[in-house]
């Protein structure tokens, strides 16, 4: 009589092991189809190679964290953008907390180009520096919509409605082109 609550322990341990194998084979397959946005974030947040490999290890233990708690009725890309978003922005607050700073383009590694590809990486490396001012929701408002999210997806995602998404992508285009105006007339000048 006493082996039976053992076998029955060893059963429940032995399938526990299963499903923690099969929830890790499950997760590690969804973060392999998703990892653009992990790329993304942390590249938008961080600019040093260093700080970027920092942030995509955080990024992805948070989630395995949090993985528990995801809502397979829920789109996965959704739910991992807010959990990386999240890890992106306290990342990105500690560091501030340390000191604020950004790396320029080393222009060094653009090879001497045709003025119209020359200009697009300038261009990059504008809207880097403009981002670079720009608050935690304010970047991640302009990251998904220049990755051309819908509206809705943005607003579950950030956790605002989708009229809210709209008005606040309207006045950060605006703040983009007066930062930007400057520096192209500065350009315009110099060419």
């Amino acid at each position: 009589m006493n082996a039976a609550p053992n076998d029955s322990r060893e059963e429940s341990v032995s399938a526990a092991r299963a499903r923690q194998k099969h929830d890790q084979e499950d997760f590690e397959a969804r973060l392999d189809e998703h990892r653009g946005i992990v790329f993304k974030l942390a590249n938008a947040y961080c600019r040093a190679r260093e700080e970027r490999d920092h942030l995509v290890q955080e990024i992805c233990l948070q989630l395995w964290r949090a993985f528990p708690r995801y809502d397979p009725e829920r789109r996965f890309s959704t739910w991992m953008y807010r959990v990386a978003l999240n890890t992106a922005i306290s990342f990105a607050r500690t560091r501030q907390a340390r000191e604020r700073r950004s790396v320029p383009l080393d222009e060094s590694l653009v090879p001497a180009t045709s003025e119209p590809v020359r200009a697009s990486v300038e261009r990059v490396g504008q809207l880097y520096r403009v981002m670079d001012g720009l608050g935690e929701l304010e970047r991640a408002l302009l990251l998904l919509y220049l990755e051309e999210h819908s509206y809705r997806d943005i607003a579950e995602v950030l956790g605002i409605s989708e009229t809210n998404v709209g008005t606040k992508l309207n006045r950060l285009k605006l703040k983009i082109r007066r930062e930007l105006a400057p520096q192209e007339e500065a350009q315009d000048g110099t060419r």
